[in-house]
């Protein structure tokens, strides 16, 4: 009998110790930010609009990402109103979620979500557009708006270099209430500052990232100095109402033709793509989106482990051309989503 007793005691400990084992083989193989490192997280996943197709792709890409992580998601879209933003995120707070993935209207109306969020001790970031300086604390994942625009109006001097004469510009500037909007005004006057044997910008139209605003500022910028060659929009989104003020005053030339307009945008949306990929685009800086949802989704895992983050997570994104585009459809959302 004392000799039953010493085998099952035996027995049950090198059961134990295997249990052990076992339990830290799976721990100790995980990868800081892999599933299995990370307990089930609850992300509130709040955007103020989805009016574009880059919104759209970030909204997604966030909920993949969070997906692979075996994350659950709570949506809402404000559809333009910050007030009913600022409810949303209240509401995420008393359904005590994990983190908070905010796009704000503007870079003012976050800050009181930001300072609830804060109150609560859940960490919140704000994706691809940032907030203005204030007491609060979050972290913004966003493009280097300024950096990608003047690498991407640079390749455009160099195509109107080529052509031997000086060319007239335009730019179509998005609300400048939005940081990201100013940053791309900026980094189109940087590279344009450096080339003025190169281009007179004769039209700068506030479009408020509006589609109608925008078709009209061009077709009265067209009317106003025909002579315009170079053109740059701030969103690709704005195309459609550029390309047919283009049209309307017989200017829409594949690059190569005689007559064609040098034009280029930013974000890498599927309108983009196709323009590329027919010959009417010059380039456009890509926003990527990959990045800045995996890494926004990372930030809260980050900041809910105490590790400390800079303010701003940058997005260095890439400029896609004529020159180089078979080689960077795959990184380019905007491909992406024309293949689907």
């Amino acid at each position: 009998m004392r000799t039953l007793l010493r085998l099952i005691f035996v027995g049950l400990v090198a059961a134990g110790l295997a249990g052990c084992k076992r339990e830290e083989t799976k721990t100790s193989g995980a990868a800081p930010g892999d599933p299995a490192a990370s307990p089930t997280l609850t992300i509130g996943v709040a955007f103020e609009t989805l009016q574009t197709e880059y919104w759209v792709a970030g909204y997604e890409a966030i909920k993949s990402e969070a997906a692979k992580r075996g994350f659950k998601v709570l949506e809402a879209v404000a559809d333009g109103d910050a007030n009913r933003q600022f409810e949303q995120v209240k509401n995420f707070i008393t359904r005590k979620v994990d983190g908070i993935i905010l796009v704000p209207k503007d870079a003012k109306t976050c800050i009181p979500m930001i300072r609830a969020a804060n109150s609560a001790n859940i960490p919140i970031v704000l994706f691809n557009r940032p907030s203005d300086k204030s007491d609060t604390k979050s972290v913004a994942v966003v493009a280097d708006n300024f950096a990608l625009t003047k690498s991407t109006v640079e390749y455009m001097i160099s195509e109107a270099k080529k052509t031997g004469k000086k060319h007239k510009a335009m730019i179509l500037m998005g609300d400048l209430g939005d940081i990201n909007a100013v940053g791309r005004r900026d980094g189109f006057d940087a590279a344009v500052k450096e080339a003025p044997e190169i281009l007179e910008v004769v039209a700068r139209i506030p479009t408020e990232w509006n589609q109608e605003k925008a078709q009209s500022g061009v077709v009265n910028a067209l009317q106003a100095n025909p002579e315009i060659s170079f053109i740059f929009t701030s969103s690709d989104f704005l195309f459609p109402g550029i390309v047919s003020a283009l049209k309307g005053a017989g200017k829409y030339k594949k690059a190569g033709e005689a007559g064609h307009v040098i034009l280029g945008g930013f974000d890498g949306d599927a309108t983009a793509w196709q323009m590329l990929s027919e010959g009417y685009l010059d380039a456009t800086g890509v926003q990527d989106v990959y990045f800045e949802a995996q890494q926004s989704v990372q930030a809260i895992v980050d900041l809910r482990a105490g590790k400390t983050l800079p303010e701003i997570i940058r997005d260095p994104g890439f400029v896609i051309h004529q020159g180089n585009a078979r080689e960077k459809s795959a990184q380019m959302w905007g491909a992406n989503v024309k293949k689907k």
